[in-house]
């Protein structure tokens, strides 16, 4: 048995399977029974149970998340609350399940509290709301029979509930996530710490609790009576075990050696394993592990108080300070310091 642990985040390993907890400060406790149970249903996935840190007088909270402000934070995880997104441009990709799903504007999606899920890509220009529902709300909200599935630790389809919004519909749920926004932090900072802290101590707050708790009560109803009654249009794609073995892999973060190691590891040849996983998860191999590094790199370097670019490359799997300096341009059209000076990421 092993345990990783990293701020707020704890993954039990038994078995040849990582199961999520969160451990109380300074002690230990057992984790639960469902946890354990939950890992048999897992072929490729670290489980992570991510600690929100969503504070006693807020239900819930939301964001817009936005590929021009942020790096994606792209590691497997899922958490004890209830989340959805609404795609408002352009498209993101998940992997869940062992399968791939692209989402485009309009989508609404759903990820349960027991659903291990990874963003894996998306375009230039994404944006898509992101709400998540403590389960206490979840219970005071939906008592009738048409909630009842909202009150389900899994998911009651086979893969990741969605639905294509109609326009009208499309409409009225993004004017109320952008109403609920005002009184909001900066967007800037939220997208920084993808709303809640990823690996610091910053948690979601806003200016009226009460109003957003009453937001966040009628945006659930009214999110699911459009999912109750609109159709499925995404595009999956089962993956290949080799691309499951290499998404784990490479989410644990200890990968340092070359891609050829990568696919021998995987039981296939690196030319297979490359032409495979850019197939099913619609990127190439090497942007994603480069993508990885650089969601690492911010966390490094938020973590010291952003005093060296250069330890906190490292830190993140980079060879060579050149190596990260032309992926780091490549990515954000210009070098660290520069992106930095604009605010990029900044702490």
């Amino acid at each position: 048995m092993r345990v990783h642990a990293c701020r707020g985040r704890q993954s039990l390993r038994e078995g040849g399977h990582d199961v999520g907890a969160v451990a109380p400060a300074r002690r230990h406790s057992p984790f639960p029974a469902y946890l354990l149970a939950t890992c048999r249903d897992l072929s490729y996935f670290v489980r992570v149970l991510e600690n929100l840190k969503i504070a006693p007088r807020y239900d819930g909270f939301l964001f817009l998340a936005e590929s021009v402000r942020n790096p994606p934070r792209l590691d497997s995880h899922h958490h004890n609350e209830l989340e959805l997104n609404v795609v408002v441009r352009g498209s993101i990709t998940y992997v869940a399940g062992g399968r791939r799903f692209t989402f485009g504007m309009r989508t609404l999606l759903w990820m349960f509290p027991a659903q291990e899920h990874q963003l894996v890509d998306r375009s230039d220009d994404a944006q898509y709301y992101v709400a998540v529902f403590k389960p206490e709300m979840i219970a005071r909200s939906c008592r009738s029979k048409a909630y009842a599935d909202l009150r389900r630790r899994r998911t009651p389809v086979d893969g990741v509930l969605h639905t294509l919004l109609e326009p009208e519909s499309f409409d009225l749920i993004r004017k109320t996530m952008d109403s609920l926004m005002q009184g909001a932090l900066d967007p800037d900072v939220l997208n920084r710490e993808a709303g809640f802290g990823v690996g610091s101590d910053f948690s979601f707050q806003h200016g009226d609790p009460d109003g957003l708790n009453a937001g966040l009560h009628h945006l659930l109803l009214l999110c699911w009576r459009c999912q109750s009654h609109g159709p499925a249009i995404t595009q999956e794609v089962a993956l290949h075990p080799a691309v499951g073995k290499a998404l784990e892999i490479l989410s644990e973060g200890e990968w340092e050696h070359d891609l050829g190691k990568l696919a021998r590891r995987c039981g296939v040849s690196e030319a297979h394993l490359s032409r495979v996983f850019a197939r099913q998860i619609g990127v190439p191999l090497n942007r994603y592990r480069n993508s990885l590094r650089l969601s690492r790199f911010w966390t490094h370097y938020r973590q010291t108080g952003g005093k060296n670019l250069t330890e906190a490359a490292y830190a993140a799997g980079f060879g060579s300070y050149a190596q990260f300096y032309k992926i780091f341009a490549h990515a954000y059209g210009c070098g660290p310091r520069d992106s930095l000076r604009a605010g990029v990421g900044k702490g």
